[in-house]
């Protein structure tokens, strides 16, 4: 919920961007063997997780860690990163990127139409080359259905994605305790999704937090099904807390089972940090990454 409520506040238009030269981020990727991390795995974070800070401190803070990404960031923000030379590794559109109205629901197609319509040539403009998206919630529909709403809808806006060589994502939810009715709740149909479609850019947004708590198993689902996941979320289980011994997922693992599979793309710490102050949060975002950089 807490997400949910901070999506409205990260949800902004790309007027700014509109002014804003065109810039090429081609450097910012790859860029984490500065200050001890070793350049196997592209870090970022959500920002909504740590929006105690503003967007300027977060790409200051993440710039001291020493990687170059923030997740979750709408257009309105990223002159700021581009100011500080942070890639936005997976954008949010200009709409209202809702969780529970998605592509399922037939009724939404004409809004998501036009929000990606609308993004993707901004994201060209600013040099970032992937956004996220949602199915909804089931509301009574079956999964088969909800499976061929989706395709329609995004078959509508594909083939400008393909043209523009940007990739949508739709994330993986846990139904169990965060995320109540959400449809894209289990690898199996997302990658069922991704097989209709049958585009390379098309991929799921693998959520290491939210598919241990519906499915587990994620060392071999992320083996078995890697072609079709383009990014990946991590947490802490249960609890959604920091990655640390206090929660049952040993991080190093997953992410050398990510590195096994030949993924380039990036890994985003998204816990909610717990502390008695902003320094002790931040120390755990550092020390999430360190964990992750295997």
């Amino acid at each position: 919920m807490q997400r949910r409520k901070l999506i409205k506040n990260l949800l902004l238009t790309g007027t700014a961007v509109a002014a804003t030269p065109a810039v090429s981020f081609a450097s910012c990727e790859n860029t984490t063997k500065t200050k001890g991390l070793k350049g196997n795995i592209n870090h970022s974070v959500c920002a909504w997780t740590y929006s105690f800070l503003s967007i300027e401190e977060l790409c200051q803070t993440v710039k001291k860690i020493g990687f170059s990404a923030i997740d979750l960031v709408g257009p309105k923000d990223w002159p700021t990163l581009q100011k500080y030379n942070v890639y936005s590794s997976m954008c949010y559109t200009s709409g209202e990127n809702s969780l529970t109205k998605g592509w399922n629901d037939p009724g939404q197609h004409a809004r998501l139409i036009k929000d990606f319509t609308e993004i993707i040539p901004l994201m060209v403009k600013a040099g970032y080359k992937d956004v996220i998206t949602f199915s909804g919630n089931r509301n009574g529909m079956d999964d088969a259905t909800g499976l061929k709403n989706c395709a329609a809808g995004l078959k509508q806006v594909l083939p400008l994605a393909e043209k523009a060589g940007i990739t949508i994502h739709m994330e993986l939810l846990n139904s169990k305790v965060d995320h109540k009715d959400y449809m894209c709740d289990k690898t199996a149909w997302g990658v069922a999704l991704c097989k209709e479609l049958g585009s390379p850019n098309f991929k799921l947004l693998y959520d290491i937090y939210h598919m241990q708590i519906d499915e587990g198993d994620v060392i071999r689902t992320i083996q078995n099904n890697h072609q079709f996941i383009g990014h990946y979320h991590t947490g802490g289980v249960p609890g959604r807390h920091q990655i640390n011994e206090t929660q049952e997922l040993y991080y190093p693992a997953i992410m050398k089972a990510i590195l096994d599979t030949g993924f380039k793309g990036y890994v985003a710490q998204e816990f909610i940090p717990t502390g008695k102050n902003n320094e002790e949060k931040v120390a755990w975002l550092k020390d999430g990454v360190s964990r992750c950089d295997v």
